[in-house]
């Protein structure tokens, strides 16, 4: 049932539509954006609460995952919780997929928001490594994961597939964009005694003292016999290194590149998620208000599109932030307030009158748009003035009361724990660091603790699950409550060293 939804041919815009989307692309190119041929296609809430399942890609292996997600979605959507108005996705051509029972005006909102959102995969630079063709690729892997099911059979491929996908965020999310091993072809340092230089030969001797070449020699030389670290630098691409070389049979190889394949074409949509949707929220904002609402939607266009960017207390929407940044940084390139000159003035009065006449926003938003990321993004062009103006406030949890608190308005404070939530999504950030461990051939792994500790449920889980895509028992490294912490897993059972955390 699930796959008869995608074997019907294609939904094309109606007519009215298809005016709207010819109007509405040639506004976006005459603006300044720059996108792949975008190809939309009608659904109902089905099928597009499918499609959202999948990943906005029906063509991917089959597991029971997507139809759990579906489900969720369809009784949100039966109960009025949520309610997907489009899905666009990064290939070229893009596809997009609009919800046919919207109204008018929301068909033209979304369509002017989904040239945002291409302009934006094909111009940033964090997107440019990725699988344009990534709709054919996930076809490929489908039908891939269907031979080894003939091979192998359904629950031992459907058991593997689970143990792969809770392991799938160990990535490197800057393993595109930073070199951090040698090259293969990079030439090898040359490890024999350096000489210093002597203007004359019968100086060398002096210069150079045989027993102390003759001492540095030996040294090196029994450097060089020492067995070298495996790694020899710690491993951020946790999967990748399990993957090289985990004890596995071949299908099982076969499972967790793909499921790290498709892991890694998901990394810049989590890297720039902020922007992205407020690059989109603020073309449609202009195309909608400037160019393509009539009299009688503006009521409705309002309600929808303040329902889109409502900031709700305790909750980060990237649409309201995204949408509020980019127009600050038009504004103030406008205005010429940036550069030596305007972060030197300590005049409030002269700050909020600052009007330079540069008129340089445009060009700005164009290239901030190309070259940053949500961390760099908010790192450079969020200020205290904004922060205010959007009302962001840090939050606590309160033992007392079982409640979340207020719990600073300091701006300092907002942007670290901003920057923290953004830089690597929740995720700990864990580097394979021996994998040799003990001469036993277990993994371990060190955690980069930065003020908040791994959740003991979960590191079972995933150590678990570690060991049996590794072939051995494995370690991680930590500190729970600021104190040293060793968690370790052979497959069946999991042990903890280090101090009882509080309230476990």
């Amino acid at each position: 049932m699930v796959e008869s939804y995608f074997k019907r041919p294609p939904r094309a815009l109606p007519p009215e539509l298809e005016e709207e989307r010819q109007r509405i692309q040639a506004l976006a190119r005459a603006q300044g954006l720059d996108f792949f041929e975008t190809v939309f296609e009608m659904c109902d809430y089905d099928e597009i609460n499918m499609l959202a399942s999948y990943g906005g890609f029906p063509t991917r292996y089959p597991h029971w995952r997507w139809g759990m997600e579906f489900l969720q979605m369809q009784k949100g959507y039966e109960y009025g919780l949520q309610k997907i108005y489009e899905m666009v996705i990064n290939t070229n051509p893009a596809y997009a997929y609009l919800l046919d029972n919207n109204l008018h005006v929301d068909q033209k909102l979304v369509m002017a928001h989904v040239f945002g959102h291409v302009d934006f995969f094909k111009n940033n630079l964090w997107f440019a490594p990725t699988n344009r063709k990534m709709l054919d690729t996930m076809a490929d892997h489908a039908v891939r994961v269907r031979r080894i099911v003939d091979k192998v059979g359904a629950s031992a491929v459907e058991e593997w597939l689970d143990v792969c996908l809770s392991c799938d965020n160990l990535i490197d999310p800057y393993l595109n964009q930073i070199r951090r091993t040698r090259a293969a072809d990079a030439p090898e340092d040359d490890p024999g005694v350096h000489k210093l230089p002597a203007a004359r030969r019968y100086m060398d001797r002096y210069i150079n003292p045989p027993e102390v070449m003759a001492a540095e020699e030996a040294r090196l030389a029994a450097a060089a016999a020492r067995p070298l670290p495996f790694p020899e630098s710690p491993v951020r691409d946790v999967l990748g290194f399990v993957l090289e070389h985990g004890r596995m049979a071949g299908w099982q190889r076969e499972v967790l590149e793909i499921i790290r394949d498709e892991a890694y074409y998901f990394v810049p949509q989590m890297q720039t998620k902020v922007m992205n949707e407020g690059w989109a929220s603020f073309w449609h904002t202009k195309l909608m208000t400037e160019h393509l609402l009539t009299d009688s939607e503006v009521i409705d266009y309002c309600d929808h599109h303040s329902g889109t960017v409502t900031m709700r207390p305790g909750q980060l929407n990237p649409y309201k932030v995204g949408i509020e940044v980019w127009r600050d940084v038009q504004y103030r390139w406008d205005r010429g307030q940036f550069g030596l000159d305007w972060m030197e003035c300590d005049d409030a009065t002269a700050r909020r009158d600052w009007d330079t006449g540069a008129k340089l926003g445009r060009a700005k938003l164009f290239e901030v748009r190309r070259t940053h990321n949500d961390v760099t993004f908010i790192d450079e062009y969020l200020t205290p003035e904004l922060c205010r103006r959007i009302g962001l406030f840090t939050w606590e949890y309160d033992k007392r009361s079982g409640e979340y608190v207020l719990d600073s308005r300091d701006f300092d404070t907002i942007k670290k724990k901003l920057l923290f939530m953004l830089s690597n999504h929740g995720t700990p950030r864990v580097s394979v660091t021996d994998g040799n461990h003990a001469n036993r051939g277990e993994l371990e792994l060190t955690h980069d603790h930065e003020g908040v500790d791994v959740q003991l449920q979960w590191a079972e889980t995933v150590l678990g699950n570690l060991a049996r895509l590794w072939g051995r028992p494995v370690h991680l490294r930590s500190r729970v409550e600021n104190k040293p912490a060793r968690m370790s897993h052979d497959g069946s059972s999991f042990t903890y060293e280090g101090s009882k955390p509080s309230g476990k």
